[in-house]
C-alpha cells in the first residue's frame, strides 16, 4: 500500500513537471527610463506592458499548437542612448522573441539598429522623431503620430486658431526635441509667423532664467518647447516670475503630462500651455476610458501618457506570433507587418515602413491644472 502510494506520488510529479516543461516561456522586452528625471514616463510604460504580460497569461495563450507563458524583461535606459543601445543588447543575447519600447528618440533610434542587426522587432508607442524609420528597417514599427503631424498640429493651431504672429522656439538639444523644433518651425513659417528667438538647453536643465530673459526682450506672443516635462515645468514658472503671463506655451508630447501640473508648482502660466500629443484622447480611444479604469485600479495615481500604447504594443506582437504561428521573429515579423489589430487606442495597421496607417493627434490644454483635450 505505501509502495502504491510512494508511486502514485512520483507519477503526479513527473505529470506535473511534463506540463511545466510542455509550457512555452516566450520572452518579451520592455525598455524605458524607469531611472532619473524622466521615470514617471517610464514606470507608466512598463505598467502597460506588464498590465499586457499578465493578461496574457491569464488567458492561456497557445501559439502554434504549444501552451506559452509570457515573461517581461524590463530594462531602464535611463532616457540615455548608450544605455539603450546595451539595453537593447541585453534584450538581443537574452534572446526576446520581441521588444515594447523605447520611450526617447534619442535612445530608440540607435537602439533600432540593435535590434534590426539581432533581427528583433520593436514597437515603440512614445518615440516619435520621423527619422526612426528612415532606414527602412524590417524590425521597426511605430503605433502613434510622428513628429511631422504633432509640430504642424501645433503650428496650425498656433496660427489658424489663436491668430499668433510672433514665436520664440526652445529645444533641449535631443533627436525628440530638435526634431519636433525644426518641424513647428518649417510650418510656422510657412504660415506666416516670424520666429523671433531660437534658444537652446539640455534635457538636463533646470535654470532657464538667462534664456527666458533673451526671449522676453523680443516679446513674442508664444514659446514653442521642444523638449519634456521635467524641464517645461521649471520653465513655466520661471516664466510667471519674469512677468511673462501673456505668452502661450506650446510643445509636443513630451510635455503633455498629467505630472507637468505639478512641476509647474501652482504657476498660472499652465493655463498658457497647447501640447500635442499623437492618438485620440482617452475619451476617444476605442477602449480607452475601460481600460483606464482598469489601469487606475491597478497602478494608481501612475498614468502619464503611453500605456495604452505599450499595452498594444505588447499585445499586437503576441497577436502577429499567434497569425504566424511562431513567435520566431523570422516567421512573425511579416504577420506583424501585415496587423490589423482593434487595440485599445487604434486600430492599428501599417505602412510599408512600419509607420502606422492614419494616425490621430489630439491637442491638449490645462483649464485649472488639468490637462483636457481641446479637439
Amino acid at each position: 500500500m505505501q509502495l502504491k502510494l510512494k508511486l502514485t506520488v512520483v507519477a503526479a510529479i513527473a505529470a506535473i513537471a511534463g506540463m511545466t516543461h510542455a509550457q512555452e516561456v516566450v520572452k518579451i522586452g520592455h525598455v524605458a527610463p524607469v531611472s532619473g528625471a524622466q521615470a514617471h514616463y517610464g514606470k507608466d510604460n512598463e505598467n502597460g506592458a506588464r498590465m499586457a504580460i499578465e493578461e496574457l497569461n491569464a488567458q492561456g495563450v497557445t501559439i502554434g499548437g504549444k501552451k506559452v507563458r509570457f515573461e517581461l524583461l524590463a530594462e531602464d535606459d535611463a532616457a540615455d542612448p548608450k544605455q539603450g543601445t546595451a539595453a537593447a543588447q541585453k534584450l538581443c543575447d537574452a534572446k526576446a522573441a520581441g521588444v515594447v519600447g523605447h520611450l526617447n528618440s534619442g535612445t530608440t533610434i540607435p537602439a533600432a539598429k540593435v535590434y534590426n542587426d539581432c533581427g528583433i522587432p520593436h514597437v515603440t508607442g512614445a518615440a516619435t522623431n520621423p527619422n526612426l524609420t528612415k532606414p527602412g528597417y524590417k524590425t521597426t514599427f511605430r503605433i502613434i503620430a510622428n513628429d511631422n503631424a504633432l509640430g504642424a498640429g501645433v503650428a496650425a493651431y498656433a496660427s489658424d486658431t489663436l491668430k499668433l504672429k510672433t514665436v520664440a522656439v526652445v529645444d533641449d538639444r535631443t533627436a525628440y526635441g530638435q526634431g519636433l523644433a525644426n518641424v513647428f518651425k518649417r510650418v510656422a513659417a510657412e504660415k506666416g509667423m516670424k520666429v523671433v528667438d531660437e534658444q537652446f538647453t539640455t534635457d538636463k536643465a533646470t535654470d532657464f532664467m538667462a534664456i527666458l530673459t533673451a526671449i522676453k526682450a523680443k516679446n513674442p506672443d508664444a514659446i514653442f518647447f521642444g523638449g519634456m516635462d521635467p524641464q517645461a515645468g521649471p520653465m513655466l514658472r520661471q516664466m510667471e516670475q519674469l512677468g511673462m503671463g501673456n505668452v502661450k506655451y506650446f510643445g509636443g508630447d513630451g510635455l503633455c503630462t498629467t505630472e507637468i501640473a505639478k512641476l509647474t508648482a501652482g504657476a498660472k502660466t499652465l493655463s498658457n500651455v497647447v501640447c500635442a500629443e499623437g492618438g485620440a484622447s482617452l475619451a476617444k480611444m476605442p477602449g480607452g476610458m475601460a481600460w483606464k479604469a482598469k489601469y487606475d485600479a491597478k497602478y494608481p495615481g501612475q498614468y502619464q501618457i503611453y500605456s495604452p500604447y505599450t499595452y498594444d504594443a505588447t499585445m499586437l506582437l503576441v497577436d502577429a506570433m499567434k497569425r504566424a504561428g511562431s513567435w520566431d521573429p523570422k516567421v512573425y515579423i511579416p504577420e506583424l507587418l501585415k496587423s490589423s489589430y482593434k487595440g485599445v487606442t487604434a486600430n492599428i495597421a501599417f505602412e510599408s515602413n512600419g509607420e502606422m496607417k492614419n494616425p490621430a493627434i489630439t491637442l491638449y490644454h490645462y483649464p485649472d491644472g488639468k490637462k483636457t483635450p481641446l479637439n
